[in-house]
């Protein structure tokens, strides 16, 4: 026995006969049913043809190309309508920063102009304040020298007789109610401030005691205290020089100085401040003389 006869063939195992023969015979069956068809049908006859129809989609198409136009159409309207929105909103903020723009410069303006007059006002305040000054300094270095005459004038006849010393008396009073009278008129148009004891500003009390000062009479400072200075006096028996008050005495309110013809000086109020007024617009409660 050969040593390969146990291994089987790699070759492809034959058909058998009797499966060729099968598979002619089917073969040739059909090949013979197909040589009867065509010799039974007509010599001359027309090839047999089929129209299939297709769909319509004609309308289809119409209704969506409509709604495309549509639809463009609308974008282009909202995109006209977001540009004109948008112009209209640019032209109202470049109106609005024009009108501030305007707004600011008027009130720059305004400003410059309204500073302009407050420092031309101010100026000329300071000048007529320094005028003021000015006269008023010469007017008190007159009366410095008028009070300085006097006395050695006064003092230089005392000792001549007794008449005589009594005239001299009489002419110092008179000089110094005179030099009274000089320096309370030389505070006209100052202001009033309760407190103020001057050069400049005065409360009603202050300016008298300063006044009778010039003549070495040191009065008390309030005027409660100056109601009862010196001696009481009776309004229908006023002379220049008297101190008149408003309210009861030791506890009057205002004080002023008579300088005749109806009429006193004083300290008033804030919106008057050194002024000369009538008594018989405001008359006094009583008033005491101290000169």
């Amino acid at each position: 026995m050969s040593q390969t006869a146990h291994i089987p063939s790699h070759r492809k195992p034959r058909r058998s006969a009797s499966k060729l023969s099968l598979r002619a015979g089917v073969a040739g069956g059909v090949l013979s049913t197909f040589a009867v068809a065509g010799a039974a049908g007509p010599a001359n006859a027309d090839p047999v043809t089929e129209t299939i129809e297709m769909p319509t989609i004609t309308a289809d198409l119409s209704v969506a190309a409509a709604q495309a136009a549509a639809a463009t159409q609308r974008v282009a309207l909202d995109l006209e309508l977001q540009a004109q929105h948008d112009e209209l909103r640019a032209q109202e903020d470049a109106a609005a920063e024009k009108a501030a723009k305007a707004a600011k410069k008027a009130k720059e303006e305004a400003d410059r102009k309204a500073e302009a007059e407050a420092k031309e006002e101010a100026r000329k305040r300071a000048e007529a304040e320094a005028k003021e000054r000015a006269s008023r300094t010469a007017e008190r270095t007159s009366l410095s020298s008028y009070s300085a005459s006097g006395s050695s004038s006064s003092s230089g006849s005392a000792g001549s007789s007794a008449s005589a010393g009594a005239s001299s008396s009489s002419q110092q009073a008179t000089g110094s109610v005179a030099t009274v009278i000089s320096f309370l008129k030389a505070q006209l148009g100052d202001a009033y401030i309760m407190g103020a004891t001057g050069p400049n500003a005065w409360d009603c009390s202050s300016l008298v005691q300063a006044a009778f000062r010039q003549v070495g009479i040191e009065l008390p400072r309030v005027s409660q205290a100056q109601s009862t200075a010196g001696t009481q006096v009776s309004l229908s028996n006023l002379q220049v020089g008297d101190i008149l008050y408003w309210g009861a005495a030791g506890s009057a309110y205002h004080t002023g100085v008579y300088i005749g013809n109806g009429q006193y000086l004083d300290a008033a109020n804030p919106g008057k401040g050194v002024v000369i007024q009538d008594l018989s617009g405001y008359p006094a409660t009583g008033a005491v003389r101290v000169l």
